[in-house]
């Protein structure tokens, strides 16, 4: 029965400029030292995988991750790609959610409730599913949106389940599709090839255990 396993990985940390307002992440921005670092271990994590593809989204941050991890992984065709970009996965209703993810979502304008929705629904369509042919493994180097939408989907929970869903930067996620039986979610935010010091960057405190 074709698999495809499909490699989802956050980006790595990225190089906030210190005069940057908290929580604001600079679209124009690429890596920091530790971005770097983080997106060269993940390479070394999946040498020898045999991945078919890497794709990556638009912004800098995602683009220099993928060609970091690319080094490990000579031969493997990079593609850049809207539908792995940092868009809102849904027009989630903010009726019912905690402040904290209704003060998120508000922040998003009527284009990008519009926009980010339709590209998320292509990258299900793209990604996510058996393939046609044989056996396929895909590395998508994307943003922690996308990643959290596409567990929640792999796994049948409601829509807003996206939310809350953090990826560790250069984190993997993996998740198995195959024809007939649900999707399976293998590992979800593996850092086991990053150091401490490396682990839970980008995210809050707490997450760093």
């Amino acid at each position: 029965m074709p698999t495809r396993l499909l490699l989802l990985a956050r980006h790595g940390e990225q190089d906030v400029p210190p005069e940057t307002p908290p929580g604001t992440d600079p679209p124009e921005a690429g890596l920091s030292i530790r971005g770097r670092r983080q997106a060269e271990l993940l390479g070394e994590r999946l040498r020898g995988v045999p991945v078919d593809a890497i794709h990556h989204g638009p912004l800098p941050r995602a683009a220099e991750t993928a060609r970091l991890v690319s080094a490990a992984l000579p031969g493997v065709p990079v593609n850049a790609t809207e539908l792995a970009g940092d868009h809102l996965p849904e027009d989630t209703p903010a009726a019912g959610l905690p402040p904290a993810y209704a003060r998120l979502l508000a922040g998003f304008d009527p284009a990008e409730r519009a926009d980010g929705p339709r590209l998320t629904a292509e990258a299900v369509r793209r990604f996510a599913g058996a393939p046609d042919g044989g056996d396929r493994y895909d590395l998508v180097v994307t943003h922690t949106f996308l990643i959290g939408w596409l567990v929640r989907d792999a796994l049948g929970a409601p829509g807003s389940r996206w939310l809350g869903l953090n990826h560790h930067n250069a984190g993997l996620t993996v998740i198995r599709y195959r024809t007939g039986v649900p999707p399976t979610l293998i590992a979800f935010n593996d850092v086991a090839h990053l150091p401490a010091e490396l682990r839970g960057t980008g995210l809050p405190a707490e997450y760093r255990l």
